[in-house]
């Protein structure tokens, strides 16, 4: 009898040869399944995330107009106790963490891992970001969905036996397919993992991710009742001299990305340091965010409905300053007690909120030619996501994608690339780990690609001239464990090598110039690290000779492979 897992592989064989395709050319046909799936356990969740909202607070639409009905002593009490009980599922999920290396995170599973993602693990974490962002906390409801996705493509592809590349690729499908059925964006979502997860926009991985993307979108939409989570006004026309103003929006939102990211840092190595079990650390968490919401009950949930009233209808400036610094200690009191949920749609909510600040501050200073406050919000919303993910091409599409006007692409692309710059070089970093270690690896091969033989060479002891005696290069090779000395001129030419091997059978009265030899190639003083690196694999020896050029072949030194390999090492930590 067949078993199983040899079925489900004659079955995927099957499909392949009905459809006549092979090799990368099936992931086409299967990301549409993966696009499938993503939209339906995004969907689930949702559906999972309403009712648990209805069940704890009761009727209403959103959860900030939850909270508004609610007393004080429950608008601190929910999300206190909804931290609670979600620590509690943080515990058990790694309880049932079968193997202590394998990560329910789907980033690291594409880019690090093999592709498969622990289900008993990514249930009950999806469970514990349920019952957080259900009680109130300040944070993003995407990360689950996203997470719920990638399970449902990690599923697929270990049903039908996909090998390692192909079920990161089938992943990356589910992944994208979540992001694009959370925002109704389905290229920002196919970018969002090429630039950000995978680090690459080569066709043959881009090409599934997009037609996910697309499948998940179509499905959505189809779905009754289905609506964008963020409604925008018509962007108005741009003039030439206020797309200044937007880059300097872009410089502002840089450095506060480059704030909120180090401060969530801070957040999560103080709630770390607290000598408290997880679970009563998300209670804290809670409980600051839940006493900050008696007199603010916008800081309540991701911000969806705060962002939509601030695009539709004016708020004083004085409303937003203080919804915005509450908010931010919401989410970083949320966030940084270990609660699982997404920061995405938190820094759209920032950008929102600084830009809106800043585009009422330009009416008052400039009123007859500046664009109204909402404007600024929408480019802020993409700024302040390029400088907290280094992704500006990702954040540049999703808000076009959004407002599906090509108003807002100058003052967009201005704003979001210059916001990259400015946090980009501040080192900041990024929201997800999984850049962070790309930026590094990056960052690395930089610092070797302009390292140089001059920069590595050392001092040559086993040089001789061309008239050195047999009893003199004999010493030397008894001196050093080498099994050649270099030959040089007297303007310190390199001219070749003496070999040790031939050295024992010649006659007494040889010299160096007799047994002069070209079987050790030099290398000159500009050739880089990768490149020695290369000719030691091709040469097997220990040392080599470094040149200042092979027109001016004056012998600096040599290079020796464990400095090269050690500085390698150093160098790529």
């Amino acid at each position: 009898m067949m078993r199983p897992a040899s079925l489900f592989l004659s079955l995927r064989s099957a499909l392949q040869r009905l459809f006549g395709v092979s090799g990368w050319q099936s992931m086409l046909l299967w990301s549409i399944v993966a696009g499938l799936l993503g939209a339906l356990a995004t969907e689930l969740f949702r559906a999972a995330l309403y009712a648990f909202e209805h069940l704890v607070l009761g009727p209403g639409e959103g959860l900030v107009a939850m909270a508004r009905h609610l007393p004080w002593w429950a608008r601190i009490a929910c999300p206190t106790l909804g931290g609670l009980v979600a620590g509690g599922l943080l515990v058990l999920a790694r309880r049932v963490t079968v193997h202590k290396s394998t990560t329910s995170d789907y980033m690291e599973a594409i880019v690090l891992g093999d592709g498969r993602i622990p289900v008993a693990q990514t249930l009950v974490r999806s469970a514990s970001s349920l019952v957080s962002i259900g009680s109130g906390g300040s944070i993003g409801r995407e990360g689950s969905m996203v997470q719920l996705a990638a399970l449902a493509a990690s599923l697929l592809g270990r049903v039908f036996r996909f090998p390692v590349e192909r079920l990161r690729l089938l992943v990356a499908c589910g992944a994208a397919a979540g992001l694009t059925a959370a925002y109704n964006a389905p290229i920002a979502g196919a970018f969002f993992v090429a630039e950000i997860v995978l680090g690459s926009i080569a066709m043959e991985s881009v090409g599934p991710i997009i037609i996910a993307s697309v499948v998940a979108n179509v499905a959505m939409r189809a779905l009754p009742g289905y609506q964008p989570p963020y409604l925008m006004p018509v962007f108005p026309e741009i003039h030439g001299a206020e797309v200044v103003l937007f880059a300097l929006l872009g410089v502002l939102l840089g450095f506060a990305s480059v704030g909120f990211l180090r401060a969530l840092h801070g957040s999560r190595a103080l709630f770390a340091k607290l000598p408290i079990a997880l679970p009563w650390r998300l209670a804290l968490g809670g409980l600051v965010m839940g006493a900050i919401s008696v007199p603010l009950p916008e800081v309540w949930g991701n911000g969806y409905s705060v962002v939509n009233s601030v695009l539709h209808s004016p708020w004083p400036w004085t409303l937003i300053a203080m919804v915005l610094a509450a908010k931010a200690i919401a989410t970083l009191a949320t966030a940084g007690s270990g609660a699982v949920g997404g920061v995405f749609t938190p820094a759209l909510f920032f950008g929102c909120m600084i830009g809106a600040l800043f585009g009422v501050g330009v009416q008052a200073l400039w009123p007859e030619a500046s664009s109204a406050p909402f404007a600024y919000a929408i480019v802020g919303m993409g700024a302040f996501l390029a400088g907290a993910t280094q992704a500006p091409l990702m954040a540049i599409l999703m808000i076009f994608e959004m407002t599906l006007s090509y108003q807002v692409m100058l003052p967009l692309m201005a704003a979001s690339v210059i916001a990259y710059f400015v946090a980009r070089s501040a080192n900041a970093g990024s929201m997800y780990e999984i850049t962070l270690h790309r930026n590094a690896q990056r960052d690395a091969q930089l610092r070797l690609r302009g390292l140089h033989m001059r920069d590595l060479v050392q001092p040559a002891e086993t040089v001789v001239g061309p008239d050195a005696d047999r009893e003199a290069m004999s010493r030397l090779f008894l001196q050093h464990p080498v099994k050649y000395l270099y030959v040089v001129d007297a303007d310190n030419r390199y001219l070749g090598v003496v070999p040790l091997a031939t050295l024992g059978t010649a006659p007494t009265e040889t010299t160096a110039a007799d047994l002069l030899s070209q079987a050790i190639q030099p290398i000159t003083a500009d050739t880089s690290l990768g490149e020695a690196l290369q000719r030691f694999l091709e040469h097997r020896g220990e040392r080599l000779p470094v040149i200042e050029s092979i027109d001016h072949p004056v012998l600096l030194g040599v290079a020796a492979k464990s400095a090269l390999l050690a500085t390698y090492v150093r160098l790529s930590e």
